[in-house]
């Protein structure tokens, strides 16, 4: 069986890494999307997963498409559970 990171862990991260690539500070973000600076820091490290509208608020916040950051975060899982194969040599 394999683990499979947390989806809000993903979103998270990705959503930290476009407000980085933009030079913004998580203050200057949560002021736009109109939440807690500490709410917005817990979304981006994965500890709180957000609702649907919180999630649409930081993205316009960032200037982002909902389904571009979704889309970017099925590549990212979809890569994480891909199997790979380990050979394993005999001893004999």
């Amino acid at each position: 069986m394999i683990a499979t990171p947390l989806l809000r862990a993903q979103i998270g991260g990705t959503l930290r890494a476009s407000r980085i690539s933009q030079g913004r500070t998580l203050r200057d973000v949560a002021k736009s999307a109109r939440v807690s600076l500490g709410y917005l820091s817990e979304v981006e490290r994965g500890q709180k997963e957000a609702s649907s509208e919180l999630l649409n608020s930081i993205c316009q916040a960032l200037e982002l498409k909902l389904s571009s950051v979704l889309s970017d975060v099925t590549l990212q899982l979809k890569a994480l559970e891909t199997p790979t194969l380990v050979v394993v040599e005999d001893a004999a």
